[in-house]
């Protein structure tokens, strides 16, 4: 089972923070002035015989493959990569995470790594009893290189992994393959295989942490413009400004579950006028020629100093 990301843009700028009605985004961007525009709980019972207990039904694999990889195994710049044993939530999930460590000075990317980066794949096949897997990934870091700027993590990354079974009461296997990008001054690919160990008793702090890392669900965004153009659809997607604030960076995606659709982004355009913040970038399909947009699937992402708003979906 393949999990791709989908394509996006980005682009740096000073914009405002979003108006919530008559209350503005909580503060954690420092001000600026102006108008902008720029370039894109475990039971204490034995479990029965027909009902297996949290560990059991999340055993991950034997020996070896519950450790991290060893270094022999792994690419240029990985000190350790593993899955961390999470632990089980109410609805029968599992919540783990991958956890990357990287030599100093060495970086990997976001869901979507911009201009200069390259995307992580996920690959699931060999688990067993998978239903599917949600990737909360933290807010990242906004990383210029080369006159490029990406979006990514230094150092460490803790990925947090949300795993459905198909059925709760039977045993999960989760396995994962994945290639992704890994750069110092140079970008090079790199590939790991993994297996989980069982399941823990109580929630991971580290995951947890991560988990309070992600973007901010904003709602839809306020509105949205498509026009044709010779090759495909120009989007500008609108959100009203509460007070003028600054974000290091603005991501504009088509997320097609999982599957870029096909759809190329380009580098957003951003303006802040009249108390709004519009980012406009170009979707181009394989077609090349103007095509149907799922403007549900809209996604604008703002990236700050210490937090990060998304917006799902245009009106």
């Amino acid at each position: 089972m393949k999990n791709l990301v989908p394509l996006f843009a980005i682009c740096t700028l000073a914009l405002p923070a979003f108006a919530h009605g008559e209350t503005p985004l909580p503060s954690g961007l420092s001000a600026v002035s102006g108008a902008m525009s720029g370039s894109a709980a475990p039971s204490t019972e034995p479990p029965s015989p027909e009902t297996p207990s949290p560990a059991a039904r999340f055993s991950l694999g034997i020996g070896a493959e519950h450790q991290p990889a060893l270094a022999g195994a792994l690419p240029p710049g990985v000190v350790s990569a593993r899955l961390l044993a999470g632990w089980e939530l109410p609805n029968g999930s599992r919540m783990t995470a991958l956890d990357l460590e990287l030599q100093p000075g060495w970086k990997t990317y976001w869901r979507n790594p911009g201009d200069g980066g390259i995307p992580a794949d996920f690959d699931w096949e060999g688990s067993e009893n998978l239903e599917a897997v949600q990737i909360h990934w933290p807010m990242p870091e906004v990383i210029d290189s080369g006159g490029l700027r990406s979006l990514g993590y230094h150092e460490r990354l803790v990925l947090p992994l949300e795993i459905t079974p198909h059925d709760p009461d039977a045993p999960i296997a989760v396995n994962l393959r994945m290639d992704l990008g890994l750069c110092e001054t140079i970008c090079v690919p790199g590939h790991l295989v993994l297996s989980a160990p069982p399941i823990g008793q109580e929630p991971d702090p580290l995951i947890e942490a991560a988990l309070a890392a992600a973007p901010l669900p904003e709602g839809a965004i306020g509105e949205c413009r498509v026009d044709e153009i010779r090759d495909g659809l120009r989007l500008s997607a609108q959100v009203p400004v509460a007070s003028e604030q600054e974000a290091s960076a603005a991501a504009l995606e088509f997320d097609g579950g999982g599957d870029s659709g096909g759809i190329w982004v380009s580098e957003p355009v951003v303006q802040v006028e009249g108390g709004r913040l519009t980012a406009s970038a170009d979707f181009i399909d394989e077609s090349g020629k103007p095509f149907a947009l799922d403007m549900s699937r809209v996604r604008l992402t703002l990236i700050g100093t210490s937090e990060a708003w998304e917006f799902e979906g245009c009106p």
